[in-house]
């Protein structure tokens, strides 16, 4: 394969790790030689490295910085994926959200993460119900970044259920919102990922962006907004509906949850649960179902999550 044109560095990885993932994975050999990127072994397995191949090809041609992680995902994506941003000659369109100020741009890593994104774009209300590290927390802040900047809303708004895992709030030291702030952590380490920290601390001074326990939703009314609600599977219904009627004029809600990560007293208890039958045939609702396929983390992630579903089967 011709890699004219390609970064012949940002190819092949740090140590080579990429060239060794392909040809590990479809058990080839893989060799940079000059300007061709070289695949040799059993036709079989040349057909199913060649996609990949290309596509690394692409990416490196246009210097959009990948790694082993993501040629794993690459190799687990179907080549016709519309996610794909190239497959050899075609062209396809790829969704990104593009922040003015952000590190980079942010663009959907799997094919269930395209779907997610689209239908945040489309619906007033998503739920994303997946495993750890699908980007079911991640791509929602993003689009609600995206809308606040395009002044589509006029603020952001996440929360999640202060749910004790193993200690009550009331032994953690600190005031309130240092009690509380912890269970918050991820949201406020998703915002400074995409803008500077100065600029996020600013925005939530100037409540533009509000980051509060879900306890802290009863009895407002939230319109021109953009609504996160994270960490679902840990609310009660009686919490779900009261935030579902929180939903004001001119406002969006993404609601994420993992099922199998429930720390409920007891899980049938959970709000997550319910609005999977109450609410699945009402229009402007729409469900979105992330698995191991779209796990955007350390490699060792999904097989963990493979493992673990595997063992409770």
């Amino acid at each position: 394969m011709s890699i004219d044109g390609a970064d012949q560095q940002l190819l092949a990885g740090v140590n080579d790790s990429n060239l060794t993932t392909l040809a590990r994975h479809c058990d080839i050999r893989v060799v940079l030689r000059r300007d061709e990127l070289i695949l040799s072994g059993p036709a079989a397995d040349i057909d199913r490295a060649a996609p990949t191949a290309r596509r690394m090809i692409q990416y490196a041609r246009m210097r959009r910085p990948f790694d082993a992680v993501d040629v794993e995902r690459f190799l687990d994506s179907a080549p016709d994926d519309t996610y794909e941003e190239t497959t050899g000659e075609r062209r396809t369109r790829q969704p990104e959200v593009a922040l003015a100020g952000a590190k980079r741009a942010i663009r959907p890593k799997s094919p269930g993460q395209n779907k997610y994104l689209e239908a945040i774009r489309e619906n007033d209300i998503v739920v994303g119900i997946g495993p750890a590290g699908t980007g079911k927390t991640y791509v929602a802040v993003a689009a609600a970044v995206e809308a606040l900047h395009r002044k589509r809303i006029s603020r952001i708004i996440l929360t999640r259920p202060a749910v004790e895992a193993g200690e009550a709030l009331g032994f953690l030291p600190g005031d309130m919102r240092e009690k509380v702030d912890p269970y918050l952590r991820p949201l406020y380490d998703a915002l400074e990922d995409m803008m500077p920290p100065e600029r996020v601390r600013r925005l939530i001074e100037d409540r533009v962006i509000e980051v509060a326990p879900l306890a802290y939703m009863r009895g407002r009314t939230l319109s021109d907004a953009f609504l996160i609600f994270d960490e679902a599977q840990n609310a009660t219904t009686a919490q779900m509906k009261m935030f579902l009627t929180r939903l004001g004029l001119n406002s969006r809600t993404v609601i994420t949850g993992d099922k199998t990560q429930i720390d409920l007293a007891d899980p049938e208890d959970s709000g997550l649960l319910e609005i999977e039958s109450v609410l699945s045939s009402v229009a402007g609702i729409e469900f979105i179902y992330l698995d191991d396929a779209d796990v955007v983390r350390h490699r060792l992630v999904k097989e963990i999550i493979k493992a673990y579903r595997e063992f409770e089967q």
